[in-house]
């Protein structure tokens, strides 16, 4: 029942990821990292087809290994959300509906400018045991 749950949980996000690829407010990686997470729980054929994908494995592998967002994606991500408040008030929403959407917005912009920018390729995000503290027991995942 669970597994059940989970895939049908992934293949709903891949859909609306598949709709926010050609619609322009609508987000496609948020998506696909729900799908990632879902697909985790309940299907390992899609799991791996998902993040070995040719567009969008690398950028789900830099989020789950560095918590890295590129400066594109970025980029796109700010521009939207500032379209998004923009067209808010130009359909005149009333002003404590501006306000909450404005603190709202404004920590999501926070949140994705304060990430790591950038992409790496893959064979380069692992550390290497050259670099200064690491082990090779280093994951680079915290206990805390």
């Amino acid at each position: 029942m669970a597994r059940t749950f989970w895939l049908l949980i992934g293949l709903s996000a891949v859909a609306l990821a598949a709709a926010g690829a050609v619609l322009p407010l609508l987000p496609t990686v948020p998506f696909l990292l729900v799908a990632v997470f879902a697909f985790a729980r309940s299907s390992e054929r899609l799991h791996t087809w998902l993040v070995s994908h040719p567009r969008f494995g690398l950028t789900l592998d830099n989020w789950h290994r560095h918590g890295r967002i590129d400066r594109r994606a970025k980029k796109t991500a700010v521009v939207a959300i500032a379209l998004t408040f923009t067209i808010s008030c130009l359909f005149g929403l009333a002003g404590w509906i501006l306000a909450i959407q404005f603190v709202v917005l404004a920590a999501v912009v926070g949140f994705i400018l304060s990430r790591p920018d950038g992409t790496e390729s893959p064979e380069l995000a692992e550390p290497t045991a050259t670099e200064p503290g690491c082990t090779s027991t280093d994951t680079g995942v915290s206990d805390s």
